[in-house]
């Protein structure tokens, strides 16, 4: 999987960088309520640096920025679920499937990339 689409999955919200809830069902190739059934199972292992609920204000403010199918028409009921680095991780081991697996991987390699590449960037900025 491409480093640039899993890198465009992720946003900034709450001064965190998270994945979505819909966008992780997506690439972990299962319903978006399956993946959200097996959180609410394993509750104990998504603290709330793992994993939040979007507020209205918030998801509204992505709608605005991003393509999300609008309520009625295949978009969510709910408010979605934004996983941080470590809420990604998680959901490998409550999936329990080899592509979450591997999904996960390729997450964890982006979110590192990313951090490099902003390091590297404010390093630039500092000698400038």
């Amino acid at each position: 999987m491409e480093q640039n689409i899993i890198q465009n999955k992720i946003y900034q919200v709450r001064g965190v960088r998270v994945m979505l809830d819909f966008d992780l069902a997506e690439l972990y190739q299962v319903e978006t309520r399956v993946l959200n059934q097996a959180v609410k199972r394993n509750l104990k292992r998504f603290p709330s640096d793992f994993m939040f609920q979007l507020t209205a204000e918030e998801f509204d403010s992505l709608k605005s920025q991003i393509v999300i199918a609008k309520p009625g028409r295949g978009g969510s009921r709910s408010l979605p679920y934004a996983f941080t680095e470590h809420g990604v991780l998680m959901l490998a081991s409550v999936l329990k499937s080899d592509i979450a697996a591997l999904v996960s991987i390729n997450i964890a390699r982006t979110f590192a990339e990313m951090r490099r590449y902003i390091a590297a960037n404010a390093e630039i900025s500092a000698d400038i």
